[in-house]
């Protein structure tokens, strides 16, 4: 690797910008993707492998090249320091998810609660805008109060994130998906929030809670089937409590 390559690579991680290193097979060229002077596929097939977070290597226009990914840290950004969000953060972690708990109710967000946790007491619509959740973010939000997850859904909504998930019955998300319409969100927007959050695994307890949760993004990380359901219509979300 030149010393000018390895200086670019450095950057983007400082800047926590995801690239790939693609080098050619068998000479060892190496170049830095995105890179408009690479061509159309070849940074297509790194935008891909971005996408899956898996480092592989691929044939264009007759050529070899290994593509080496350098993606940006998994976050989750948890709304609301409740008793599931207990459950929910060590798990994560175990994860290799850099974890966020928000939450402006001090009493709750206290690193007695969550140790070794970065914290943020901020509104959770000001927590968003500061941490800018990009692709690789997930953010599930907790606290069934309006106040709280309505400003981080509209954020959220508004931004990239690779997952996006409320806890509530399906009544609670009906009227949830009516007040973000409210702020100016279409039904494409809305179909991104997996709600009620996790898979259905008729989980009862917190910690069961935080598994369907996690099973869920790491589905839909993955790109698994089972992550592929359909999002609930807020019509037929009425219809259920």
């Amino acid at each position: 690797m030149t010393p000018e390559l390895l200086a670019a690579l450095a950057l983007a991680r400082r800047e926590q910008r995801p690239v790939v290193l693609a080098t050619k097979l068998p000479s060892g060229e190496q170049l830095l993707l995105p890179d408009p002077q690479a061509g159309a596929a070849l940074n297509e097939a790194a935008e891909r492998a971005l996408a899956t977070d898996r480092s592989d290597t691929v044939s264009i226009s007759g050529a070899a090249y290994f593509l080496h990914v350098h993606n940006t840290p998994l976050r989750m950004v948890v709304v609301g320091a409740v008793h599931i969000a207990q459950a929910l953060v060590p798990m994560a972690a175990q994860l290799g998810l850099a974890v966020v708990v928000v939450d402006p109710r001090r009493a709750f967000a206290s690193a007695e609660r969550f140790p070794n946790v970065t914290i943020s007491t901020d509104w959770p619509d000001e927590a968003l805008d500061a941490l800018r959740p990009d692709r690789r973010t997930a953010i599930v939000t907790l606290t069934h109060d309006p106040k709280l997850d309505d400003p981080a859904l509209d954020r959220a909504l508004r931004s990239p994130a690779l997952y996006i998930a409320a806890l509530g019955s399906r009544r609670t998300h009906a009227a949830r998906l009516a007040r973000l319409r409210a702020l100016g969100h279409d039904e494409a927007s809305l179909a991104r929030i997996r709600g009620p959050a996790g898979l259905n695994i008729e989980a009862v307890t917190a910690p069961e809670i935080a598994l369907s949760i996690l099973a869920e993004f790491v589905a839909v990380h993955r790109g698994a089937a089972l992550a592929r359901k359909p999002p609930v219509a807020a019509e037929k979300a009425g219809q259920a409590a």
